[in-house]
């Protein structure tokens, strides 16, 4: 049974950075794309990137480009989100998913993957 395992968050002033990271276990690590999608209070959930089973493929969402990077290290199961120049709207629970995936192809609809871990808080403060 696959599992997935979120780590990182917190809280942290507008302006700062976080780094969450997210490992797998139970199954192939490389035979997944991985995400992360967020929730707020009162919100639906909310893709926030994702990246193919090799690095080569990522896709943001526009609320997030250019401060957050995803990376991923198959060797450790692990994929992480570096998340710079936070905002308070980006306060939410993160969630890390897996997608069983057999080509470089990746999905932004959240209700496409097929596990989730239990979700880390980030809080941002203004």
């Amino acid at each position: 049974q696959v599992q997935l395992v979120e780590s990182g968050g917190g809280v942290v002033q507008a302006g700062g950075s976080l780094r969450l990271s997210c490992a797998l276990s139970g199954g192939t690590f490389s035979s997944y794309a991985m995400g992360w999608v967020r929730q707020a209070p009162g919100k639906e959930r909310e893709f926030v990137v994702v990246i193919s089973w090799d690095g080569g493929v990522k896709n943001y969402a526009d609320s997030v480009k250019g401060r957050f990077t995803i990376s991923r290290d198959n060797a450790k199961n692990t994929v992480y989100l570096q998340m710079n120049s936070l905002k308070p709207e980006d306060t939410a629970v993160y969630y890390c998913a897996a997608n069983f995936r057999t080509s470089g192809a990746v999905t932004t609809t959240p209700s496409s993957y097929d596990y989730w871990g239990q979700g880390t808080q980030v809080t941002v403060s203004s």
